[in-house]
């Protein structure tokens, strides 16, 4: 892991359809800046994804994007990718998730699709089977996260959910909290 205290946030590549995804994402990445984190993220510069690094990199911080070469023209150009502090390319998606963990103190989940969905469930997985004990908040402006909470309660009501000590994911609206949250839970770990 590197030095510096990084944040890793999953997010859509796309805006979605509520201007408000966008707005925070870019909130999101001023406050990751001016608390001195860097942020780490998966290298787009559309979407809620370029939102959070453009308030980053604004904001005077560091950004590392990790992004797999074919998706480079997806979720963003290539020739954009220039304005990160950091980028690296990786060869697939298990390498680009691996990176993102490695660099990472603390991981939040903005709205998205099944990409964010899939790495904030794996990072649950691992921080369950005691992999990991770094802070995991899922960023639920509107309620977004609202149908997954509902879900893990159903799962854990079910008895799926083992070692629920070490599952223990924050919630948030309000997008001012995440990171002196993440900070408190830093300094407690």
């Amino acid at each position: 892991m590197a030095d510096r205290r990084s944040i890793c946030v999953y997010c859509g590549s796309h805006p979605g359809n509520d201007p408000d995804f966008m707005v925070h994402g870019r909130s999101l990445g001023t406050l990751i800046a001016k608390a001195g984190f860097r942020l780490v993220y998966g290298g787009g510069t559309w979407g809620v994804m370029g939102a959070v690094a453009h308030g980053c990199l604004d904001a005077g911080g560091e950004v590392l994007g990790v992004i797999p070469e074919f998706l480079v023209n997806h979720e963003g150009r290539r020739e954009e990718l220039n304005i990160l502090t950091e980028l690296r390319i990786t060869k697939n998606m298990h390498e680009r998730k691996g990176l993102l963990f490695n660099e990472s103190d603390a991981f939040v989940a903005l709205p998205g699709g099944i990409g964010t969905l899939e790495e904030l469930v794996e990072v649950m997985t691992w921080a369950q089977l005691g992999r990991h004990s770094k802070p995991i908040i899922m960023a639920s402006p509107n309620g977004f996260w609202k149908p997954l909470e509902k879900l893990l309660a159903q799962m854990d009501k079910s008895g799926f959910i083992h070692s629920g000590d070490r599952l223990k994911p924050v919630v948030l609206e309000d997008i001012e909290k995440i990171v002196p949250t993440i900070e408190r839970l830093i300094a407690a770990s």
